[in-house]
Protein backbone atom coordinates (compact mmCIF):
# COMPACT_ATOMS: atom_id res chain seq x y z
CA UNK A 1 0.00 0.00 0.00
CA UNK A 2 2.48 2.80 -1.07
CA UNK A 3 1.86 5.99 -0.30
CA UNK A 4 -1.56 5.27 1.56
CA UNK A 5 -1.22 6.41 5.52
CA UNK A 6 -2.53 5.00 8.70
CA UNK A 7 -3.18 6.68 11.90
CA UNK A 8 -3.61 4.93 14.93
CA UNK A 9 -4.87 5.87 18.14
CA UNK A 10 -4.83 3.88 20.96
CA UNK A 11 -3.01 4.51 24.64
CA UNK A 12 -1.86 1.16 25.11
CA UNK A 13 1.87 0.58 23.69
CA UNK A 14 2.03 -2.91 22.85
CA UNK A 15 -1.32 -2.50 20.78
CA UNK A 16 0.13 0.53 18.14
CA UNK A 17 3.68 -1.36 18.37
CA UNK A 18 2.37 -4.50 17.08
CA UNK A 19 -0.32 -2.16 15.04
CA UNK A 20 2.78 -0.06 13.79
CA UNK A 21 5.33 -3.47 12.68
CA UNK A 22 1.98 -5.02 11.16
CA UNK A 23 1.31 -1.83 8.50
CA UNK A 24 4.71 -0.71 7.90
CA UNK A 25 5.46 -4.35 6.56
CA UNK A 26 2.14 -4.05 4.40
CA UNK A 27 3.69 -0.55 2.88
CA UNK A 28 1.78 2.11 5.19
CA UNK A 29 2.43 4.91 6.67
CA UNK A 30 2.30 4.64 10.03
CA UNK A 31 1.42 7.83 12.68
CA UNK A 32 0.88 6.76 16.25
CA UNK A 33 -1.76 9.32 18.91
CA UNK A 34 -1.90 7.68 22.51
CA UNK A 35 -5.41 10.02 22.95
CA UNK A 36 -7.81 11.37 21.12
CA UNK A 37 -6.62 15.04 21.98
CA UNK A 38 -3.21 14.07 20.36
CA UNK A 39 -4.81 12.53 17.46
CA UNK A 40 -6.58 16.12 16.57
CA UNK A 41 -3.03 17.53 16.22
CA UNK A 42 -1.72 14.42 14.61
CA UNK A 43 -4.40 13.98 11.79
CA UNK A 44 -3.91 17.29 9.89
CA UNK A 45 -0.04 16.83 9.26
CA UNK A 46 -0.45 13.05 8.45
CA UNK A 47 -3.93 13.77 6.14
CA UNK A 48 -4.36 9.74 7.24
CA UNK A 49 -6.05 7.62 4.40
CA UNK A 50 -7.73 4.84 7.31
CA UNK A 51 -7.85 5.80 11.22
CA UNK A 52 -7.79 2.69 13.44
CA UNK A 53 -9.45 4.42 16.51
CA UNK A 54 -9.35 2.71 20.39
CA UNK A 55 -13.05 3.40 22.07
CA UNK A 56 -11.63 3.75 25.32
CA UNK A 57 -9.10 6.71 25.54
CA UNK A 58 -7.56 9.03 28.18
CA UNK A 59 -9.72 12.10 28.36
CA UNK A 60 -12.28 11.80 25.17
CA UNK A 61 -13.63 8.77 24.56
CA UNK A 62 -12.93 7.28 21.10
CA UNK A 63 -16.61 7.49 19.45
CA UNK A 64 -17.12 11.10 20.92
CA UNK A 65 -13.91 12.20 18.79
CA UNK A 66 -15.39 10.45 15.53
CA UNK A 67 -16.98 13.57 14.67
CA UNK A 68 -14.21 16.02 14.68
CA UNK A 69 -11.71 13.53 13.13
CA UNK A 70 -14.02 13.42 10.26
CA UNK A 71 -13.86 16.99 9.71
CA UNK A 72 -9.83 17.23 10.50
CA UNK A 73 -9.38 13.89 7.80
CA UNK A 74 -12.24 14.79 4.71
CA UNK A 75 -13.84 11.75 6.63
CA UNK A 76 -11.19 9.62 6.27
CA UNK A 77 -12.42 5.81 7.30
CA UNK A 78 -12.38 4.97 10.63
CA UNK A 79 -11.64 1.25 12.46
CA UNK A 80 -13.16 0.90 15.40
CA UNK A 81 -11.49 -1.35 18.04
CA UNK A 82 -12.45 -1.55 21.61
CA UNK A 83 -11.90 -4.42 24.62
CA UNK A 84 -15.41 -3.18 26.64
CA UNK A 85 -18.01 -3.62 23.35
CA UNK A 86 -21.50 -4.58 23.61
CA UNK A 87 -24.72 -3.29 21.51
CA UNK A 88 -24.49 0.07 22.79
CA UNK A 89 -20.59 0.79 21.18
CA UNK A 90 -21.56 -1.18 18.09
CA UNK A 91 -24.59 0.93 17.49
CA UNK A 92 -22.88 4.13 18.51
CA UNK A 93 -19.87 3.54 16.45
CA UNK A 94 -22.15 2.72 13.29
CA UNK A 95 -24.32 6.00 13.83
CA UNK A 96 -21.35 8.06 14.42
CA UNK A 97 -19.72 7.36 11.09
CA UNK A 98 -17.18 4.23 11.71
CA UNK A 99 -16.58 2.13 8.40
CA UNK A 100 -15.61 -1.13 10.62
CA UNK A 101 -15.97 -2.48 14.48
CA UNK A 102 -13.35 -5.00 15.63
CA UNK A 103 -13.67 -6.77 19.39
CA UNK A 104 -10.65 -7.26 21.47
CA UNK A 105 -8.04 -9.18 21.22
CA UNK A 106 -7.89 -9.66 17.42
CA UNK A 107 -5.51 -11.00 14.74
CA UNK A 108 -4.04 -8.34 12.99
CA UNK A 109 -4.67 -9.70 9.56
CA UNK A 110 -8.36 -8.63 10.79
CA UNK A 111 -7.14 -5.16 10.86
CA UNK A 112 -5.10 -5.10 7.95
CA UNK A 113 -8.09 -6.72 6.25
CA UNK A 114 -10.42 -4.34 6.87
CA UNK A 115 -7.66 -1.04 6.19
CA UNK A 116 -7.56 -2.27 2.47
CA UNK A 117 -11.54 -2.44 2.54
CA UNK A 118 -11.76 0.77 3.64
CA UNK A 119 -9.52 2.03 0.92
CA UNK A 120 -11.52 0.77 -1.40
CA UNK A 121 -15.20 2.58 -0.65
CA UNK A 122 -15.96 5.39 1.20
CA UNK A 123 -16.44 5.54 4.82
CA UNK A 124 -20.84 5.27 5.24
CA UNK A 125 -21.86 8.30 7.20
CA UNK A 126 -24.82 6.91 9.19
CA UNK A 127 -24.76 10.01 11.37
CA UNK A 128 -22.71 11.97 13.22
CA UNK A 129 -24.52 12.48 16.41
CA UNK A 130 -22.97 10.81 19.61
CA UNK A 131 -26.07 8.80 20.22
CA UNK A 132 -27.11 6.53 23.91
CA UNK A 133 -28.95 4.07 24.41
CA UNK A 134 -31.40 4.38 27.82
CA UNK A 135 -29.77 2.07 30.75
CA UNK A 136 -32.79 -0.31 30.03
CA UNK A 137 -31.88 -0.96 26.27
CA UNK A 138 -28.06 -1.72 26.07
CA UNK A 139 -28.71 -4.36 28.68
CA UNK A 140 -31.31 -6.35 27.27
CA UNK A 141 -28.67 -8.02 25.07
CA UNK A 142 -25.78 -9.36 27.35
CA UNK A 143 -22.59 -10.23 26.35
CA UNK A 144 -18.43 -9.63 25.77
CA UNK A 145 -17.26 -12.64 24.03
CA UNK A 146 -16.39 -12.67 20.52
CA UNK A 147 -19.13 -14.30 19.49
CA UNK A 148 -21.80 -11.86 20.51
CA UNK A 149 -19.29 -9.09 19.61
CA UNK A 150 -20.44 -9.95 15.95
CA UNK A 151 -23.77 -10.02 16.90
CA UNK A 152 -23.65 -6.50 18.06
CA UNK A 153 -21.81 -5.37 14.87
CA UNK A 154 -24.38 -7.05 12.37
CA UNK A 155 -27.40 -5.29 14.31
CA UNK A 156 -25.65 -2.03 14.48
CA UNK A 157 -24.77 -2.27 10.62
CA UNK A 158 -28.37 -3.89 9.11
CA UNK A 159 -30.76 -1.39 11.77
CA UNK A 160 -30.64 1.81 9.98
CA UNK A 161 -31.64 0.19 6.51
CA UNK A 162 -35.11 -1.32 5.85
CA UNK A 163 -33.82 -4.78 4.14
CA UNK A 164 -35.10 -7.76 5.72
CA UNK A 165 -33.48 -9.92 8.31
CA UNK A 166 -33.17 -13.48 8.97
CA UNK A 167 -32.70 -14.33 12.32
CA UNK A 168 -31.86 -17.89 13.06
CA UNK A 169 -30.40 -19.80 16.08
CA UNK A 170 -31.22 -22.63 18.79
CA UNK A 171 -34.63 -22.25 20.59
CA UNK A 172 -33.86 -19.79 23.68
CA UNK A 173 -31.47 -18.05 22.18
CA UNK A 174 -32.69 -14.10 22.17
CA UNK A 175 -34.00 -14.39 18.59
CA UNK A 176 -36.74 -11.75 19.48
CA UNK A 177 -34.42 -9.49 21.55
CA UNK A 178 -32.30 -9.18 18.70
CA UNK A 179 -35.62 -8.20 16.40
CA UNK A 180 -36.55 -5.71 19.23
CA UNK A 181 -32.98 -4.31 19.16
CA UNK A 182 -33.27 -3.61 15.18
CA UNK A 183 -36.41 -1.94 15.64
CA UNK A 184 -34.99 -0.15 18.55
CA UNK A 185 -32.05 1.33 16.39
CA UNK A 186 -34.39 2.09 13.24
CA UNK A 187 -35.51 4.98 11.68
CA UNK A 188 -39.38 3.22 12.65
CA UNK A 189 -38.46 3.29 16.51
CA UNK A 190 -41.11 5.44 16.63
CA UNK A 191 -43.55 3.46 15.17
CA UNK A 192 -44.96 -0.15 16.65
CA UNK A 193 -43.24 -3.57 16.83
CA UNK A 194 -45.70 -6.40 16.16
CA UNK A 195 -44.16 -9.43 17.44
CA UNK A 196 -46.31 -12.71 15.51
CA UNK A 197 -45.44 -15.79 17.09
CA UNK A 198 -46.82 -17.91 13.46
CA UNK A 199 -46.42 -21.48 15.89
CA UNK A 200 -48.72 -20.42 17.79
CA UNK A 201 -51.61 -19.28 15.57
CA UNK A 202 -54.51 -21.54 14.11
CA UNK A 203 -53.18 -22.71 10.85
CA UNK A 204 -56.84 -22.32 9.61
CA UNK A 205 -56.76 -18.67 10.35
CA UNK A 206 -53.19 -17.62 9.64
CA UNK A 207 -53.54 -16.08 6.42
CA UNK A 208 -56.98 -13.75 7.91
CA UNK A 209 -54.67 -13.01 10.79
CA UNK A 210 -52.16 -11.53 8.87
CA UNK A 211 -54.08 -9.80 6.28
CA UNK A 212 -57.23 -9.30 7.68
CA UNK A 213 -60.30 -10.09 6.46
CA UNK A 214 -63.40 -7.81 4.41
CA UNK A 215 -67.10 -8.33 6.05
CA UNK A 216 -68.93 -11.29 4.89
CA UNK A 217 -65.34 -13.15 3.67
CA UNK A 218 -66.40 -16.62 5.75
CA UNK A 219 -68.75 -17.46 8.40
CA UNK A 220 -68.50 -15.58 10.92
CA UNK A 221 -66.38 -12.22 9.30
CA UNK A 222 -69.29 -10.45 10.63
CA UNK A 223 -67.42 -6.94 10.13
CA UNK A 224 -63.87 -5.81 8.23
CA UNK A 225 -60.96 -6.33 10.17
CA UNK A 226 -57.72 -5.08 9.39
CA UNK A 227 -54.58 -7.84 9.83
CA UNK A 228 -51.17 -7.78 11.81
CA UNK A 229 -49.41 -5.89 8.89
CA UNK A 230 -51.86 -3.37 8.54
CA UNK A 231 -51.93 -2.60 12.09
CA UNK A 232 -47.97 -2.52 12.03
CA UNK A 233 -48.09 0.12 9.36
CA UNK A 234 -45.02 2.46 9.22
CA UNK A 235 -43.26 0.00 11.83
CA UNK A 236 -41.78 -3.42 12.24
CA UNK A 237 -43.47 -6.80 12.16
CA UNK A 238 -41.47 -9.60 13.46
CA UNK A 239 -42.44 -13.16 12.08
CA UNK A 240 -41.32 -15.71 15.00
CA UNK A 241 -41.11 -19.68 13.31
CA UNK A 242 -41.23 -18.16 10.31
CA UNK A 243 -40.99 -22.10 9.00
CA UNK A 244 -44.25 -22.50 10.25
CA UNK A 245 -46.20 -20.19 7.82
CA UNK A 246 -48.42 -22.34 5.60
CA UNK A 247 -47.57 -22.44 1.23
CA UNK A 248 -50.93 -21.52 0.94
CA UNK A 249 -49.97 -18.12 2.63
CA UNK A 250 -46.55 -17.25 1.23
CA UNK A 251 -47.45 -16.15 -1.98
CA UNK A 252 -49.50 -13.68 -0.20
CA UNK A 253 -46.61 -12.74 2.18
CA UNK A 254 -44.31 -12.38 -0.71
CA UNK A 255 -46.45 -9.78 -2.43
CA UNK A 256 -46.13 -7.93 0.91
CA UNK A 257 -42.27 -7.84 0.47
CA UNK A 258 -42.02 -7.11 -3.21
CA UNK A 259 -45.34 -4.80 -3.39
CA UNK A 260 -45.51 -3.19 0.15
CA UNK A 261 -49.69 -4.21 -0.49
CA UNK A 262 -52.13 -6.84 1.12
CA UNK A 263 -54.78 -7.98 0.70
CA UNK A 264 -57.76 -8.97 2.52
CA UNK A 265 -59.43 -12.27 2.64
CA UNK A 266 -62.15 -12.12 0.53
CA UNK A 267 -60.98 -8.79 -0.68
CA UNK A 268 -60.60 -7.65 -3.96
CA UNK A 269 -58.22 -4.27 -3.17
CA UNK A 270 -55.13 -4.32 -2.31
CA UNK A 271 -53.92 -2.02 0.44
CA UNK A 272 -50.93 -0.06 0.58
CA UNK A 273 -48.88 -0.57 3.43
CA UNK A 274 -45.15 0.15 4.64
CA UNK A 275 -43.47 -2.10 6.88
CA UNK A 276 -40.48 -4.17 7.27
CA UNK A 277 -40.29 -7.77 7.76
CA UNK A 278 -37.87 -9.07 10.17
CA UNK A 279 -38.05 -13.16 10.77
CA UNK A 280 -36.61 -15.93 12.96
CA UNK A 281 -36.61 -19.60 12.97
CA UNK A 282 -34.74 -22.25 15.19
CA UNK A 283 -35.30 -24.95 12.14
CA UNK A 284 -33.21 -25.88 8.99
CA UNK A 285 -34.80 -22.93 6.66
CA UNK A 286 -32.68 -24.30 3.61
CA UNK A 287 -33.50 -28.00 4.07
CA UNK A 288 -37.32 -26.60 4.20
CA UNK A 289 -36.55 -24.96 0.67
CA UNK A 290 -35.22 -27.83 -0.62
CA UNK A 291 -38.38 -30.38 -0.08
CA UNK A 292 -40.31 -27.75 -1.44
CA UNK A 293 -41.85 -27.29 2.53
CA UNK A 294 -40.88 -23.40 1.83
CA UNK A 295 -41.13 -21.03 -1.35
CA UNK A 296 -37.68 -20.16 -2.45
CA UNK A 297 -38.32 -16.85 -3.77
CA UNK A 298 -39.64 -15.89 -0.32
CA UNK A 299 -36.58 -17.64 1.68
CA UNK A 300 -34.27 -15.50 -0.70
CA UNK A 301 -36.23 -12.43 0.18
CA UNK A 302 -36.45 -12.77 3.76
CA UNK A 303 -32.89 -13.91 4.00
CA UNK A 304 -31.21 -10.40 2.57
CA UNK A 305 -29.52 -9.99 5.66
CA UNK A 306 -28.47 -12.78 8.04
CA UNK A 307 -27.64 -12.57 12.07
CA UNK A 308 -27.20 -16.35 13.79
CA UNK A 309 -27.13 -15.93 17.59
CA UNK A 310 -24.95 -18.80 19.26
CA UNK A 311 -26.06 -21.12 21.44
CA UNK A 312 -24.98 -20.66 25.20
CA UNK A 313 -22.76 -23.41 25.24
CA UNK A 314 -20.66 -21.49 22.26
CA UNK A 315 -20.11 -18.76 24.52
CA UNK A 316 -19.59 -19.89 28.14
CA UNK A 317 -17.33 -16.67 28.61
CA UNK A 318 -20.28 -14.80 28.89
CA UNK A 319 -21.87 -16.97 31.48
CA UNK A 320 -20.50 -14.42 34.98
CA UNK A 321 -21.91 -11.15 32.88
CA UNK A 322 -25.47 -13.07 32.08
CA UNK A 323 -25.57 -14.22 36.20
CA UNK A 324 -25.13 -10.81 36.75
CA UNK A 325 -27.18 -9.46 35.23
CA UNK A 326 -30.12 -11.45 35.80
CA UNK A 327 -29.64 -11.30 39.48
CA UNK A 328 -29.42 -7.57 39.53
CA UNK A 329 -32.93 -7.97 38.83
CA UNK A 330 -34.33 -10.56 40.21
CA UNK A 331 -32.30 -10.20 43.80
CA UNK A 332 -29.67 -7.90 44.17
CA UNK A 333 -29.20 -8.94 47.77
CA UNK A 334 -27.88 -12.57 46.22
CA UNK A 335 -24.28 -11.88 47.29
CA UNK A 336 -21.29 -11.73 44.40
CA UNK A 337 -20.88 -14.84 42.36
CA UNK A 338 -17.80 -17.49 43.42
CA UNK A 339 -15.35 -18.82 41.44
CA UNK A 340 -16.75 -22.28 42.55
CA UNK A 341 -20.25 -21.49 41.60
CA UNK A 342 -19.37 -19.66 38.08
CA UNK A 343 -17.40 -22.89 36.86
CA UNK A 344 -20.67 -24.85 37.90
CA UNK A 345 -22.97 -22.77 35.70
CA UNK A 346 -20.06 -22.68 32.98
CA UNK A 347 -20.24 -26.54 33.09
CA UNK A 348 -23.69 -27.39 33.05
CA UNK A 349 -25.51 -27.72 29.95
CA UNK A 350 -27.69 -25.58 29.42
CA UNK A 351 -29.91 -26.92 26.68
CA UNK A 352 -32.18 -24.54 26.71
CA UNK A 353 -29.87 -21.42 26.37
CA UNK A 354 -30.11 -18.19 27.80
CA UNK A 355 -33.82 -18.89 28.51
CA UNK A 356 -33.44 -22.34 30.88
CA UNK A 357 -30.31 -20.35 32.17
CA UNK A 358 -32.77 -17.33 33.29
CA UNK A 359 -35.30 -19.37 34.91
CA UNK A 360 -32.80 -21.51 36.17
CA UNK A 361 -31.11 -18.31 38.04
CA UNK A 362 -34.33 -17.10 39.50
CA UNK A 363 -35.12 -20.28 41.11
CA UNK A 364 -31.84 -20.41 42.84
CA UNK A 365 -32.42 -16.69 43.31
CA UNK A 366 -35.51 -17.46 45.25
CA UNK A 367 -33.91 -20.00 47.37
CA UNK A 368 -30.89 -18.57 48.44
CA UNK A 369 -32.78 -15.59 50.11
CA UNK A 370 -30.00 -13.34 49.19
CA UNK A 371 -27.62 -15.19 50.83
CA UNK A 372 -24.51 -17.04 48.31
CA UNK A 373 -25.70 -18.91 45.11
CA UNK A 374 -24.61 -22.38 46.04
CA UNK A 375 -25.35 -25.57 43.14
CA UNK A 376 -28.34 -26.95 45.25
CA UNK A 377 -30.36 -23.38 44.55
CA UNK A 378 -30.82 -24.46 41.12
CA UNK A 379 -33.28 -26.98 39.89
CA UNK A 380 -32.25 -30.27 38.20
CA UNK A 381 -31.09 -29.98 34.48
CA UNK A 382 -33.32 -30.18 31.57
CA UNK A 383 -32.85 -34.02 30.56
CA UNK A 384 -31.94 -34.94 26.47
CA UNK A 385 -29.84 -32.90 24.14
CA UNK A 386 -31.16 -29.82 22.40
CA UNK A 387 -29.36 -30.58 19.36
CA UNK A 388 -31.79 -32.12 16.36
CA UNK A 389 -28.82 -34.37 14.32
CA UNK A 390 -27.00 -36.99 15.71
CA UNK A 391 -23.46 -35.24 14.74
CA UNK A 392 -25.47 -32.02 16.57
CA UNK A 393 -25.29 -33.99 19.63
CA UNK A 394 -21.85 -35.55 19.40
CA UNK A 395 -21.20 -32.09 19.29
CA UNK A 396 -22.65 -31.44 22.25
CA UNK A 397 -21.94 -34.45 24.30
CA UNK A 398 -17.67 -33.87 23.62
CA UNK A 399 -18.36 -30.11 24.64
CA UNK A 400 -19.38 -31.12 27.85
CA UNK A 401 -16.61 -33.91 28.47
CA UNK A 402 -14.25 -31.36 27.60
CA UNK A 403 -15.64 -28.77 30.29
CA UNK A 404 -15.45 -31.92 32.69
CA UNK A 405 -12.65 -32.63 32.29
CA UNK A 406 -11.50 -28.82 32.89
CA UNK A 407 -13.34 -28.06 35.91
CA UNK A 408 -12.15 -31.41 37.29
CA UNK A 409 -8.17 -30.18 36.24
CA UNK A 410 -9.04 -26.50 37.45
CA UNK A 411 -5.56 -25.30 38.23
CA UNK A 412 -3.59 -28.01 36.82
CA UNK A 413 -2.44 -28.70 33.40
CA UNK A 414 -4.80 -31.51 32.00
CA UNK A 415 -2.54 -34.19 30.52
CA UNK A 416 -3.06 -35.30 26.88
CA UNK A 417 -6.34 -34.02 26.82
CA UNK A 418 -6.31 -35.38 22.82
CA UNK A 419 -5.56 -38.63 23.74
CA UNK A 420 -8.28 -39.32 26.43
CA UNK A 421 -10.98 -38.60 24.36
CA UNK A 422 -9.53 -40.45 21.34
CA UNK A 423 -9.07 -43.32 23.84
CA UNK A 424 -12.92 -42.76 24.86
CA UNK A 425 -14.28 -42.65 21.51
CA UNK A 426 -12.16 -44.88 19.09
CA UNK A 427 -12.85 -48.38 20.84
CA UNK A 428 -17.06 -47.32 20.43
CA UNK A 429 -16.33 -46.23 16.74
CA UNK A 430 -14.38 -49.41 15.81
CA UNK A 431 -16.92 -52.04 17.61
CA UNK A 432 -19.76 -50.61 16.21
CA UNK A 433 -18.40 -50.24 12.72
CA UNK A 434 -16.97 -53.73 12.74
CA UNK A 435 -20.34 -55.15 14.48
CA UNK A 436 -22.03 -53.51 11.28
CA UNK A 437 -19.27 -54.94 8.86
CA UNK A 438 -19.58 -58.49 10.59
CA UNK A 439 -16.07 -58.17 11.24
CA UNK A 440 -14.43 -57.46 7.74
CA UNK A 441 -11.67 -55.51 8.38
CA UNK A 442 -10.53 -54.20 4.81
CA UNK A 443 -14.15 -52.34 4.44
CA UNK A 444 -14.13 -51.15 7.91
CA UNK A 445 -10.70 -49.42 6.80
CA UNK A 446 -12.18 -48.18 3.77
CA UNK A 447 -15.65 -46.68 6.23
CA UNK A 448 -12.92 -45.10 8.58
CA UNK A 449 -10.83 -43.49 5.97
CA UNK A 450 -7.80 -45.65 7.46
CA UNK A 451 -5.35 -47.74 6.24
CA UNK A 452 -5.78 -51.34 6.60
CA UNK A 453 -2.65 -51.51 9.12
CA UNK A 454 -3.85 -48.61 11.26
CA UNK A 455 -7.02 -50.45 12.04
CA UNK A 456 -5.38 -53.30 12.70
CA UNK A 457 -3.18 -51.50 15.12
CA UNK A 458 -6.33 -49.70 16.86
CA UNK A 459 -8.04 -53.02 17.34
CA UNK A 460 -4.97 -54.30 18.85
CA UNK A 461 -4.90 -51.09 21.08
CA UNK A 462 -8.68 -50.94 22.50
CA UNK A 463 -10.49 -54.16 21.10
CA UNK A 464 -8.43 -57.16 21.47
CA UNK A 465 -4.73 -56.36 23.37
CA UNK A 466 -3.26 -60.55 22.84
CA UNK A 467 -3.72 -60.20 19.29
CA UNK A 468 -0.26 -60.51 17.60
CA UNK A 469 1.27 -57.00 16.26
CA UNK A 470 2.15 -56.32 12.72
CA UNK A 471 6.09 -57.15 13.42
CA UNK A 472 4.83 -60.65 14.34
CA UNK A 473 2.66 -61.44 11.01
CA UNK A 474 4.80 -62.19 8.42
Amino acid sequence: MANKSILIVDDEEAVCWSLRRAFEREGFRVGVAASAEEAFEVAPRQRPDVIILDVRLPGMDGIAALNQLNQLTNSAPVIVITAHGNLSTAVRAVEAGAFDYIAKPFDLTTAIEAAHRALKRPSPKLGTDNQHETAESSEEIVGRGPAMQGVFKRIALVAPHDACVLITGESGTGKELVARAIHRHSTRREKPFLPVHVAAMNPNIVESELFGHVKGAFTGAGHTRPGLLSLADGGTVFLDELADIPLSVQAKLLRVLERQEVLPVGGNTPQQINVRILSATHGDLPRAVSLGQFRHDLYFRLNVFAVHLPALRDRTEDIPLLAEHFLRRFDPRVLPLTPDIIRFLQARPWRGNVREFRNALEHAAIVARGGVLLPEHFPSAVAGPSADTLEERLVVLIREWVREQVDKHAGNEPADLHLKLLDAVEPALLDEVLKHLHGNRLVAARWLGLARATVRKLIRKHLAPDEPGDDEIS
